[in-house]
């Protein structure tokens, strides 16, 4: 019997793409939460919310939810990343 594994990942990546870098403190920054739109995130965000405000000290949370929960976040959501230090992404199922 054979078995193959196949590796869904594409083998190609983006020249000069880079991680953001890290935040040394989220204390007084602005973390986006952007939710697929489920039901299952809202509570997920909002306990996270609290931790990150009282454990870290984050000043400002901003919430966005994408338009349809199978695709990637709207442009108008990604433009706004930009002005955020940090950014959590949830699937609510």
């Amino acid at each position: 019997m054979i078995f193959r594994v196949l590796d869904p990942t594409h083998e190609k990546r983006s020249p000069g793409v880079e991680a953001a870098p890290r935040p040394t403190s989220l204390a007084g920054q602005t973390v986006g939460f952007i939710s697929n739109g489920k039901e299952g995130t809202k509570g997920f965000f909002t306990e996270l919310e609290r931790m990150l405000r009282e454990q870290l000290g984050v000043a400002q949370v901003v919430y966005r939810t994408k338009s349809n929960y199978s695709a990637p976040a709207d442009p108008a959501i990604v433009d706004e990343i930009r002005r955020w230090q940090a950014v959590i992404t949830g699937v609510g199922d």
